[in-house]
């Protein structure tokens, strides 16, 4: 089969990443094989390719996310069988632990993203990908493949942060930071599902427009030295004295300010801090105000079912910027790491 694999690190994708002939996985008694129709990407397939901030077991085929068709299942599997359509569930976890039998299998301390710390050669660019039957989800027929794989991750992510840890309420105020995200872009769709009012931000108006486009009632220019305070006159204008919840994931250039902006027993969940993790705050605001500072990672297998039903609905609709030839995938990691696009990056495995 065909795969995406790179045998050493490089902060250039294109000089170690390339496409070779490999053999198909051989599945343990209680995986499934999947042929692969769509991969989407993440960035932590460019983590992989770096070695930063961690390394990657090496020769490594990146890709947590895929959407595809079993073509052959193990014999303890129980649930999945040839023929069913599927996508892939990354959190990989013991599944017998106190945190995982608890409902915390984000929380495992044997946890692992699949297509990112797995391997060698374990990861979704490829033609063909094996996954433990508890890491793939049925997907409705209505539901493409190309949807299913650009939705799995930022989706379930999104999903855990808004419902599973912020608990959000119809009529709430909530801030997403980063619109114009992969999980941004579901998260304000999520927040509109429960009939919230959204204030999106976004590093340009392009990305406000399209944020908009999505659902969002109000947009901000997060770049802007003064980007806290249009939250804030948006708040005051709906009558609020801040914002309920905030979806955070950029970090450090932002979170002093998304704290200031809660209101009086506001929560803030944050997944990611691309702009670095050593921020400060205002500790008043911590106590003073009742605030709830929360952390959020992946997510459950349900949450991802959840998800994928509400896609089915069409509640909730992925947004796909750019679908590439498997012979020319490489450039998505390029794209990626240079911000280009809005909405994500796929690729077809089985179209060369």
């Amino acid at each position: 089969m065909k795969a995406a694999v790179f045998r050493e690190y490089n902060k250039d994708p294109t000089k170690n990443v390339k496409i070779e002939d490999i053999d198909v996985p051989k599945i343990k008694s209680n995986e499934v094989l999947i042929k692969v129709e769509a991969a989407s990407y993440n960035y932590n397939d460019l983590w992989a390719i770096w070695g930063e901030p961690v390394k990657t077991p090496l020769p490594h085929i990146s890709g947590s996310d895929i959407g595809g068709t079993v073509v052959e299942v193990g014999p303890d599997v129980q649930k999945i069988k040839v023929g069913d359509r599927v996508v892939s569930h990354s959190n990989m976890s013991c599944r017998v632990c106190y945190e995982c039998t608890s409902g915390r299998e984000y929380d495992c301390n044997e946890r692992t993203i699949w297509g990112f710390q797995t391997g060698p050669l374990w990861g979704g660019f490829a033609q063909y990908a094996h996954l433990p039957e508890v890491n793939v989800v049925k997907i409705a027929d209505n539901v493409s493949f190309n949807d299913a794989a650009a939705v799995s991750m930022v989706g379930m992510t999104s999903w855990h942060m808004l419902v599973g840890r912020a608990k959000i309420k119809p009529g709430q105020l909530v801030l997403i930071m980063g619109g114009g995200s992969g999980v941004g872009m579901v998260g304000t769709q999520i927040a509109k599902l429960y009939n919230c009012t959204v204030i999106a931000t976004a590093g340009n108006k392009d990305k406000m427009d399209k944020c908009m486009e999505l659902g969002a009632d109000y947009t901000v220019n997060h770049r802007e030295a003064d980007w806290y305070k249009k939250v804030r006159e948006i708040a005051k204008k709906l009558g609020q004295p801040g914002v309920d919840v905030v979806f955070e994931h950029i970090g450090k250039s932002v979170f002093p300010q998304e704290v200031a902006l809660l209101k009086m027993g506001g929560t803030l969940v944050a997944t990611g801090a691309t702009t670095g993790y050593d921020s400060t705050i205002d500790l008043r605001f911590l106590f003073f105000k009742g605030t709830n500072l929360l952390g959020s990672t992946q997510g459950t297998k349900a949450e991802l079912e959840d998800v994928m039903y509400w896609v089915s609905k069409g509640k909730i609709k992925p947004v796909i910027d750019t679908i590439l030839p498997f012979s020319n995938m490489v450039e998505g990691h390029v794209m990626m790491a240079n911000a280009q696009q809005f909405g994500k990056i796929l690729t077809t495995p089985q179209k060369l």
